[in-house]
């Protein structure tokens, strides 16, 4: 009888496990969009544990990708598919050139990260210099996103080489305060406080990033990327 139970047991549990995603994606079941795992990506709404998984589906799907993007405040031009640089192919890509702030420049970008980045800017960067200065983010100063090389003396391509890596270096906040990594992350005032904000932020919106107390190389800009792994240092 206990064998029997157990099995019923086992049954019934892997019946709910396919049948509940199964149910949720034929839409028999009605579930909140935010707990929905095939429902497209809002950037308004806040993040939770699916959307690791809706940001990933981005990629493969440029229409879902641009239901996402018109969910966020970026301003931007969606491009054809191209190899501006040999052996650099270009997919499912945009060309940044606002949002919320303003950009030293506008940036190319894959499709998943510049919703990562729209993720990042509403629910991470402006609440963080909300809570530190109590104004906005206006601008951000960075280094670029596309650069078709390889990871220093690697032969491993950098998330660069495919638009989807961004550097970010420096901050403007609305009453004109600039604040800069290369100055401003070993203090021990606001700006520094921000700036670790900042960093633990971008770490749960992006798939690595990267900064001053990782190497040398990053003493004054933020590295982040969707790329297949995961770091935060």
């Amino acid at each position: 009888m206990a064998v029997v139970l157990r099995r019923l047991f086992w049954l019934s549990l892997l019946a709910v496990l396919v049948g509940v995603p199964m149910a949720v994606y034929q839409q028999w079941l009605d579930v909140p969009r935010q707990w929905n795992p095939w429902a497209p990506l809002d950037v308004q709404d806040p993040p939770s544990l699916l959307t690791g998984f809706k940001l990933m589906r981005l990629q493969q799907d440029p229409a879902l990708c641009v239901q996402a993007l018109s969910s966020s405040s970026l301003t931007y031009d969606l491009l054809p598919d191209s190899t501006p640089a040999a052996d650099c192919p270009l997919e499912n890509s945009v060309r940044v050139r606002g949002s919320g702030v303003s950009f030293n420049s506008s940036y190319l970008a894959t499709c998943k990260l510049a919703v990562a980045y729209a993720l990042f800017e509403r629910h991470g960067l402006q609440p963080a210099a909300q809570e530190v200065f109590g104004q906005p983010v206006t601008r951000i100063e960075h280094f670029g996103s596309f650069a078709c090389r390889n990871i220093g003396n690697s032969q491993r391509r950098s998330q660069h080489a495919s638009a989807n890596a961004l550097d970010i270096a420096g901050f403007r906040l609305r009453d004109g305060q600039r604040i800069t990594l290369a100055r401003d992350w070993q203090g021990e005032g606001d700006e520094a406080r921000f700036l670790r904000k900042v960093r633990d932020a971008a770490c749960e919106h992006f798939n690595i990033t990267l900064g001053p107390e990782y190497n040398a190389a990053h003493h004054d800009h933020f590295h982040v990327d969707m790329g297949m792994f995961r770091l935060c240092r």
